[in-house]
């Protein structure tokens, strides 16, 4: 066992250890839809990567004292001064919120010879405003417990200096970024120390680009930088699900204005394509103009922002005044590349970064030389109230659902089948 790493059972250290987009969606969902039932359910991209039985014992173990978490005074308190989006009344909720164990089943499915190897299936089902809340934990939990006990070749090394020399190259080259990595991290250390390595390389080059915060709740928190969040594909999938396909984007986009009329106000493209959303979205300038900017989180990165400045431009809004946040596999090299492309065409960027911080690493066993790779996994919303959710990501391989829905919803938008 290396350094940092722990013998102790998992234990989730506060119902804010999680991403901000799951408390703002939390709310929307509590206002407009209440009784909506929802099913979540886990995918593993990666085939030929398998489970202990051993770790999916320990996972479930662990799913079992996330009922022992609530909302603390302190916590709501600094919720209340730092995100004042949040309502009384929702914050009232949030304090009585308790995660129902019973929700979620987790399934072992053995493919090796003596049974200790094998895939899992995991799904969360009931009310969506109590489901929205397992996803993210959930993910975090699981690749924790994925490395501490069927992945142990890797270790603490070298992490801190390695996630400041990053910080402190995004930084000179004059880049906003936010820390995105709750999900996939390697475990919650390492996600407590690129935090704190990050804000040493801020304090190192200050007004030299930016360090805008982190999405994780718990350590904005703790090192008191601003909660970063807005809005998920699953607000736009659960959405189209429930009141159909028909200019589904907007009818997202106005529900949320509902909600947050005057913040929060980033606009996801991808769900159904950003050809899609683009073409509904321009359908009325009024809107273009009040929203704050768009996240990019499929497809090719490069093609975005030209996209974005045609589709601004043709609706007579200047494009210097919105921004764009790229959250797609970040890495160094990809926010320099984008970063320079959106400083000459003069579109204001910032960046997401999430596995490239805090999931890292190489292995020991190649004296550091081979990459210890982070799974390859996502829990999505699998269906509302019986109707089945699909994502038609600009990427095909992250295309998620129901085949014949995502079928029917490629013909409904005019993408390719």
């Amino acid at each position: 066992m290396g350094q940092g790493q722990s013998n102790a059972p998992y234990r989730l250290k506060s119902i804010l250890d999680s991403d901000l987009y799951k408390f703002t969606m939390q709310q929307a969902v509590k206002q407009h839809f209440p009784e909506a039932e929802a099913v979540y359910r886990f995918t593993h991209r990666d085939k030929d990567v398998f489970f202990s039985r051993r770790c999916i014992d320990a996972f479930h173990s662990a799913l079992a004292s996330f009922q022992d978490v609530s909302l603390t005074s302190d916590e709501k308190a600094w919720l209340a001064t730092k995100c004042p989006f949040f309502t009384d009344k929702y914050l009232d909720f949030l304090e009585q919120y308790r995660f129902k164990t019973e929700q979620v089943s987790v399934k072992f499915i053995p493919v090796s010879e003596d049974g200790q190897w094998g895939n899992v299936e995991i799904e969360a089902r009931g009310l969506w405003v109590d489901t929205i809340l397992w996803e993210v934990p959930m993910m975090a939990c699981l690749s924790e417990l994925y490395f501490r006990i069927d992945r142990t070749d890797w270790n603490y090394s070298g992490q801190k200096e390695l996630a400041q020399r990053k910080a402190e190259a995004l930084l000179q080259a004059d880049c906003a970024f936010s820390e995105f990595g709750t999900r996939r991290r390697r475990s919650c250390h390492t996600q407590d120390l690129v935090i704190s390595s990050i804000l040493k390389a801020a304090a190192k080059f200050p007004g030299v680009g930016k360090v805008t915060g982190t999405s994780n709740m718990f350590f904005a928190k703790k090192y008191n930088i601003a909660p970063i969040g807005t809005i998920a594909h699953e607000w736009f999938m659960g959405v189209a699900a429930l009141t159909g396909y028909d200019d589904a984007n907007i009818r997202a986009l106005r529900l949320w204005e509902e909600t947050y009329p005057n913040e929060l106000l980033v606009a996801l493209t991808d769900t159904f394509s950003t050809q899609a959303f683009f073409k509904e979205f321009s359908q009325d300038r009024e809107r273009v103009a009040k929203w704050q900017g768009l996240r990019q989180d499929s497809g090719d990165p490069l093609v975005f922002a030209p996209a974005a400045r045609a589709m601004y431009e043709g609706v007579g809004v200047d494009y210097r005044t919105k921004s764009i946040i790229y959250s797609d596999a970040v890495t160094l090299e990809k926010a320099l590349a984008l970063k320079k492309q959106c400083t000459e065409i003069g579109f204001p960027c910032s960046f997401g970064i999430g596995t490239f911080l805090t999931n890292d690493f190489h292995t020991k066993s190649s004296k550091y030389k081979e990459k210890s790779k982070a799974l390859n996994m996502v829990i999505k919303l699998y269906s509302i109230d019986n109707q089945p959710c699909v994502k038609i990501s600009d990427d095909l391989e992250k295309n998620t659902g129901d085949p014949g829905t995502v079928e029917f919803v490629k013909k409904k938008y005019g993408l390719p089948t």
